[in-house]
């Protein structure tokens, strides 16, 4: 343990690292305090109220906002919407010619298309603030009275929209400023902090349904075991590596012999991270929004299926994590280039040609290392409808919490922030967090 504390005291010894940790510090608390800064026209606590009982597939979407949802808050939308916007044009990138030239062009064409997805995330803040809107309108009644005003006309719409479109730009902003200025990645660590909040409920919530008897002794072990579990397989996957041995050819120069020998090609068995499991998920909570505010008994039966814990859900929920794997994966490696890099420094895979067979060997070894990392992604991320189904826990917020995916993108931001903290230390000469040898990021 007196690793990792004699680590963080060194890093408040480096001025520039101090000065990042201490203004992702303050971005995160700001964060947390617009999650409670209450939308006019909205009473919050008989609306988080309600929507305690109802639980479901709104206490999972309230999970992402950091409790913001649960209270229609001006963060109530989160940052899910940029999320989706992301998405989007990740897959527009590689379908419109147009988007994929100016991605090629490097900073300049990236932050052309970031200024396109500001403009998508803003257009769907629209839209889902509209539709939220609807949905507090149609839950108001005499019992509930979670708005100020019994028949909210045009005004209230419009107010929804400037409050949640203007929170999620917010956030967005917060997001940014985070990666550029602070530690970590921006909307990573949001997403984090989001998730991190609910941690004091879940975890109230399992003492008091132990107290009442509703989880046994036999069920909290099995909890605990499956949190240990998921967490260790998490590290253990997210730093795992397929390392390809490489030859390099000596080349004398003069009198000197210089280069040679033998090096490694780390290729990462979970290329992309929990990226797909945040897109699967943004993606999904759509439907179970949209059925809130559709009375057509047919699409409400289609969109019930698709609730977290249903058959239907797992079944989608895990094909698109495997193909966002695949999908991001292709997106981030490409064997042609790295084959091409290799050859241009004359390094040799032993017992494969440079060139062409190198790239479909490497393609080839990427794709088989991929398909057993988005197979863990999914047997994790369903554990929380093992949880619901056999377990019998019907408290989402526990089952959210406790369950595969939130603890994945817990554990696989707080490897990235470590380890770019970490290159700071090591860079200054300083010991890093794991004794004698490097944390691995996903990023590499």
């Amino acid at each position: 343990m007196s690793q990792p504390i004699e680590a963080f005291k060194n890093s408040f010894k480096i001025p520039e690292l101090k000065q990042r940790i201490i203004f992702t510090l303050t971005m995160v608390a700001v964060y947390r305090l617009g999650a409670h800064v209450p939308t006019p026209g909205v009473n919050g606590q008989a609306l988080a109220t309600m929507m305690g009982e109802m639980g479901g597939v709104l206490t999972f979407v309230d999970m992402f906002s950091g409790g913001a949802f649960s209270q229609a808050t001006i963060f109530a939308l989160g940052i899910m919407p940029y999320i989706s916007a992301s998405i989007i044009f990740t897959l527009l990138v590689a379908v419109i010619p147009a988007l994929e030239a100016l991605q090629k062009q490097g900073a300049e064409g990236q932050k052309k298309i970031t200024e396109y997805t500001r403009y998508a995330t803003i257009v769907l803040c629209i839209v889902q603030s509209i539709a939220l809107a609807a949905l507090l309108k149609s839950w108001n009644s005499t019992d509930t009275q979670i708005l100020t005003h019994s028949d909210p006309g045009i005004g209230f719409f419009f107010l929804c929209i400037l409050s949640f479109t203007t929170g999620t730009a917010f956030i967005m902003w917060l997001g940014e400023q985070i990666s550029e200025h602070g530690v970590g990645n921006g909307i990573s660590l949001i997403i984090f902090t989001s998730i991190i909040s609910s941690m004091p409920t879940a975890l109230r919530n399992v003492i008091n349904l132990m107290g009442i008897g509703d989880i046994t002794a036999f069920k909290a072990i099995i909890m605990i075991i499956m949190f240990v579990l998921v967490v260790a397989g998490t590290i253990l996957v997210t730093t795992g590596q397929r390392r390809i041995p490489v030859q390099y050819p000596r080349q004398v120069k003069g009198r000197k012999v210089l280069g040679g020998g033998r090096n490694y090609l780390p290729l990462r068995v979970n290329q992309a991270g929990v990226i797909p499991i945040i897109f699967a998920s943004s993606l999904l909570m759509l439907p179970s929004m949209v059925a809130q505010n559709i009375n057509i008994p047919i699409i409400q039966s289609i969109f019930a299926a698709l609730a977290p814990g249903g058959w239907l859900y797992s079944i989608v929920f895990a094909g698109m994590i495997i193909f966002f794997s695949f999908f991001y994966t292709a997106i981030t490696f490409n064997p042609v280039d790295m084959a091409e890099n290799l050859k241009k420094y004359g390094g040799v895979i032993m017992g494969v040609r440079p060139g062409r067979a190198t790239a479909e060997y490497l393609n080839k070894v990427m794709t088989r290392i991929t398909l057993v990392g988005s197979m863990f992604l999914v047997a994790v991320s369903l554990l929380p409808n093992l949880m619901f189904s056999y377990l019998g826990i019907m408290d989402w917020t526990i089952v959210s919490f406790f369950g595969g995916t939130s603890l994945l993108i817990l554990v696989g931001v707080a490897l990235d922030t470590v380890k770019q903290m970490e290159q700071h230390l090591v860079m200054r000469n300083y010991e890093g967090f794991a004794k004698g040898r490097r944390i691995r990021s996903r990023r590499g």
